[in-house]
């Protein structure tokens, strides 16, 4: 199928205001719909560009487009964002005065104004409705649009009243926006908003820069400290259950030297927005919040998101979790969970009408699957939404990483667990029928007659963990659900169909997927320990405007620029110019700031940069590395090391820096018997892949090998195969 082509003035556009050279999936067919004034509902995933898709329409479409969008603080980081690009756009909200509000509608009556921002609630009085009566429309677009259906997991009463712009502006179009959309949700998306023959587009739901795992929750603050410790000072997001929980959480890291805040609906308007402000301005790295916090947010580089409970839905999980890696940079995302909160959910949904607790109880079936599968975590996440998900191993969640081996006798397996919990009756939990399976002399078997069972001691020669295990793994394939004030298994019709042979589930032979955690994608996955020193620079300059400006750092250049410029070292403005995500009027603001400092780290360093760059351009030749005070002072700490893992603590670094640290100190010869620091098949793997590839970047040997070697164990074992080949050199020579 051709693909239609937005106008030769939509490229230009692109590459002026916004720095991109071409279009992402599914952009064009957006932009398109749009220009031909063709209703649309557009389903990209969160960092995949949705935005761009109606504010360039925008600026070529005569008259202001109207962006529905639901909080305040996501239209104030928009129109920031469009602002500081050189687009004129607004907002009207309940933080403006009068006569700002005042200016506001002159701009759009005067034609001044490319986009206007408005919340549901205030675009649907008929004060707003008869003053857009008398200005020049271009379109609706409606921002978030998943919260207009019962369906989603984020219904809002107000986004259902937008289905009289349809009765108000037959002629405009409508176009929907959302990053998360079942199939049922689109339908009801489209119907709500009384869209007429609208072209849909849906794009891939996988966010492939994300890495996934699932813990079971045992000691909370320790396996909080041992994430936090893999991503020192970089921002990120803690989700709790409970106000009183993100209170406490927040107190408890900040004792440990972290910079965070909490956040909740408790607090007052003052406060959320200070402690937002403070987030998004990078005077704190992290928020420890509820679901309260999250959907007004446009922060690009949140390296992590924890969440301390389990969410209530798939799609809550997702939109939640997608707060990670926004500008496309590797990310982490942790879910630690208890069996507690599926029953505390479910608690929730008592006082809910009889049709929305049938909803909401088969969200929740479908996060307690996903949690408790040990499937692969990105499939599971696409095929939520309807989608196939194309390899067998992503490469990065704890599932494909955890080395689990599907089990030959699942079956046998499922049925004795099955069988048991028939014995049963039903009315018991996980821990007694365990027990029970077991053959346990424990006096409450003994008084309840079940020695007696046909399945007692039926499987004595398993372990307990790897029993409970199974158990979990069929209640998240929908075999078995425990319910009830006690949590007693219960045998969903799959499980009967089980217990005929009728259906075979996958059980794990592994004692439990979720205590591995996922191998960490670092964030400055390609950066040298110099590019790494060069972009920690780039980033307190980037801070310094942005405190100048009064604007989040992220809407002056984001990490993924300044990971370009740390990498290409561009030494002219037309130089900047080619770098992804630089537009005419950054170039003209910014560049000139940055510039002296990329020459200065060169001149200081004896590094080259690059007078052109360009995207295509072949990898810069790499340059020896230097013995350094900072090299010579975490030697010490890699001599005494047994792994990778234990000298990344000592030195109290993110993973990627060590790495970059230890590489260089191999190749200057200063580790002995670095092989240490490697898994053994490593080595092999990239010594057959380099004749491909190359070894000047890390991404294409990474991409080689399929995703299932990390960025830093490429990087030692790189290092590993230089510092041989100069001794071998040196040996020959010495033999000549």
């Amino acid at each position: 199928m051709t693909i239609p082509t937005p106008p030769d003035e939509a490229h230009s556009k692109l590459q002026q205001y916004w720095g991109y050279d071409s279009f992402r999936p599914l952009q064009a067919q957006a932009v398109n719909a749009v220009l031909n004034h063709q209703d649309s509902l557009v389903v990209l995933a969160t960092g995949a560009g949705k935005s761009i898709c109606y504010q360039l329409p925008a600026l070529l479409l005569p008259g202001t487009a109207i962006v529905v969008s639901p909080l305040i603080s996501l239209m104030k980081d928009q129109v920031d964002t469009l602002n500081a690009n050189g687009i004129p756009a607004g907002f009207v909200n309940s933080t403006q005065t009068a006569a700002e509000q005042r200016d506001i509608a002159q701009a759009v009556k005067d034609g001044q104004m490319k986009l206007l921002y408005v919340a549901p609630e205030r675009l649907c009085t008929s004060r707003m409705l008869t003053f857009l009566a008398g200005c020049q429309i271009s379109f609706f677009a409606i921002d978030e649009a998943h919260c207009i259906s019962a369906w989603g997991h984020d219904f809002r009463t107000d986004y259902r009243n937008l289905s009289i712009l349809k009765t108000h502006y037959p002629e405009k179009a409508v176009h929907a926006f959302t990053a998360t959309a079942t199939a049922q949700v689109r339908r009801d998306i489209v119907e709500q908003l009384q869209l007429k023959t609208p072209e849909v587009h849906v794009g891939s739901f996988d966010r492939a820069n994300l890495s996934y795992s699932v813990q079971a929750r045992s000691d909370m603050n320790s396996q909080i400290d041992e994430i936090l410790a893999r991503h020192k000072g970089e921002s990120g997001v803690i989700y709790c259950l409970s106000r009183k929980k993100t209170e406490e959480l927040a107190e408890a890291i900040c004792a440990k030297g972290h910079r965070a805040r909490c956040y909740h609906a408790g607090l007052t308007e003052l406060q959320r927005t200070r402690a937002q402000d403070a987030f998004q301005n990078q005077k704190i790295d992290i928020i420890v919040g509820t679901v309260a916090f999250g959907m007004g947010i446009d922060k690009s580089d949140v390296r992590f998101v924890i969440h301390t409970g389990a969410p209530k839905s798939l799609e809550s999980y997702q939109q939640e979790s997608g707060r990670a890696g926004r500008d496309g940079l590797p990310s982490e995302c942790i879910l630690i969970y208890n069996r507690g909160d599926f029953a505390w959910w479910r608690s929730t949904f008592a006082d809910l009408p009889e049709d929305a607790t049938v909803i909401a109880e088969n969200n929740l079936a479908r996060m307690e699957s996903y949690t408790l599968s040990f499937e692969c975590r990105h499939k599971l996440l696409v095929e939520h939404f309807g989608q196939t998900y194309p390899v067998e191993n992503c490469g990065a969640c704890d599932s494909c990483l955890s080395g689990a081996v599907p089990s030959t006798d699942s079956l046998i397996i499922a049925q004795k667990i099955l069988s048991c919990v028939y014995r049963l009756r039903e009315q018991y939990g996980v821990a007694y029928t365990i027990l029970v399976l077991l053959g346990s002399k424990d006096k409450r078997i003994l008084q309840a007659g079940h020695q007696d069972l046909s399945t007692y001691g039926l499987m004595k020669e398993c372990d307990k963990s790897s029993i409970r295990n199974w158990i979990d793994q069929l209640i998240g394939q929908q075999c078995l659900v425990a319910s009830g004030e006690y949590q007693q298994l219960k045998i969903l019709p799959r499980g009967r169909q089980v217990l005929k042979g009728e259906w075979t589930p996958k059980l794990s032979e592994s004692s439990s997927t979720h205590s591995k955690k996922a191998k960490r994608v670092t964030s400055v996955s390609d950066l040298s320990v110099e590019e790494q020193e060069l972009f920690e620079i780039l980033r307190s300059l980037r801070y310094e405007l942005a405190q100048e400006k009064k604007v989040p750092p992220y809407i002056i250049f984001a990490d993924s620029v300044l990971q370009q410029i740390a990498q290409t070292r561009p030494l002219t403005m037309e130089a900047f110019s080619q770098l992804s995500g630089v537009g005419v009027k950054k170039l003209e603001e910014y560049v000139p700031l940055f510039l002296p400092v990329v020459k200065d780290f060169c001149q200081s360093k004896g590094m080259k940069g690059d007078e052109e760059v360009t995207l295509a351009s072949p990898a810069p030749t790499r340059e020896q590395p230097k013995m350094t005070p900072r090299l010579a002072k975490v030697l010490e700490h890699f001599d005494n090391a047994d792994t990778f893992d234990s000298a990344v603590t000592k030195i109290g670094v993110t993973e990627s820096t060590a790495a970059g640290y230890l590489a260089d100190l191999i190749e200057l010869g200063k580790i002995a018997n670095a092989a240490r620091f490697v898994e053994d098949d490593v080595l092999d793997r990239i010594q057959a892949a380099l004749p491909e590839v190359g070894d000047t970047r890390l991404k294409p040997i990474f991409e080689h090998l399929g995703g299932e070697v990390s960025y830093n164990q490429i990087r030692i074992a790189l290092a590993i195969l230089r510092a041989s080949s100069a001794v071998n050199e040196l040996s020959n020579q010495a033999t000549t």
